[in-house]
């Protein structure tokens, strides 16, 4: 590869719970897309921004491709992951160690050939028969011409580096759009609301339903510290009492583990209030996603 300064964006897609986020976190060091073992924790398009010497990697994380359900959230996520195809540069398809699905294969007519598709195989530290990937990685290039093919570990930082090189070599030459130590075109508050999400769905994601969001609506930072209000929205009065918990504790630690997630990023004392408030219906209506911030 030339010297010459490399920019682009780059789109890792693939079916929920595959570990696009976590590997967008791993490769630019820092949390700015929500992880959790439940699918379809993210739903926004997030950008994560890498810069190294010659080159400068803007990492687009994608809600996980939607092929089970429809409603308006999961027609406004497909949508997001079919725009980010046709606007990057490269195309990381990130796919589980071991595991083909319908979901995986229904990917393959969106994908964009000619070189600039990457196969990402993802956890493979939890494979057992490392001989199983021969036949494995065999059956899944004779469905699509992969550029290349590499098998990471974005849990335990297993050849990322050699995935960066694969996506690096395939990035057009150009300036720089971001300034050198910026991680995300995410504004702040957007990152706190998802903290927030992200809590909920690691305590009590096996008992809500996916129709909760969060929104901040109180925002007061100076140098000294940070006051935030989040709102926790949800479809049903039904789901108060859940992430309440008994006595408030399920509150409690969801506020306590956000708060201290924001006062890492912050660098400074954070004072959280998280409250609920019930809006029926509002994740099977377009706009009301629009109007919640949703793309």
């Amino acid at each position: 590869m030339s010297d010459a300064f490399r920019c682009g964006f780059i789109a890792f897609v693939g079916r929920p719970n595959v570990g696009k986020s976590t590997l967008t976190n791993a490769l630019i060091g820092s949390k700015i897309s929500i992880v959790s073992r439940k699918a379809q924790t993210t739903r926004h398009r997030i950008h994560g921004v890498l810069t190294r010497d010659h080159e400068q990697f803007v990492f687009v994380d994608t809600p996980g491709f939607q092929t089970r359900h429809g409603g308006a959230m999961n027609r406004m996520m497909n949508r997001v992951v079919t725009q980010a195809l046709a606007e990057v540069d490269v195309v990381v398809h990130v796919v589980e160690a071991g595991k083909w699905s319908s979901g995986d294969a229904q990917l393959l007519p969106l994908l964009p050939k000619g070189g600039q598709t990457i196969l990402a195989i993802n956890k493979v530290d939890a494979l057992k028969d490392k001989n199983a990937m021969f036949a494995y990685v065999g059956k899944i290039m004779a469905q699509f011409p992969y550029a290349a093919v590499v098998p990471v570990s974005a849990l335990r930082g297993v050849q990322l580096e050699n995935l960066l090189t694969e996506i690096g070599s395939r990035l057009p030459e150009g300036e720089a759009m971001f300034e050198a130590d910026t991680l995300t075109d995410r504004p702040m508050r957007f990152i706190a609301a998802e903290l927030v999400r992200e809590k909920i769905f690691r305590l009590v994601g096996d008992e809500l339903p996916y129709g909760c969001t969060v929104v901040i609506e109180q925002w007061e930072e100076t140098d000294k510290g940070a006051r935030i209000a989040a709102c926790v929205i949800v479809e049903r009065e039904s789901h108060r009492p859940i992430l309440l918990g008994t006595g408030g504790a399920h509150m409690k630690r969801i506020a306590s583990e956000a708060r201290h997630d924001m006062a890492e990023l912050l660098d400074k004392p954070v004072h959280l209030e998280v409250y609920i408030k019930v809006r029926k219906g509002w994740s099977d209506r377009e706009g009301a996603l629009r109007d919640l911030g949703y793309e």
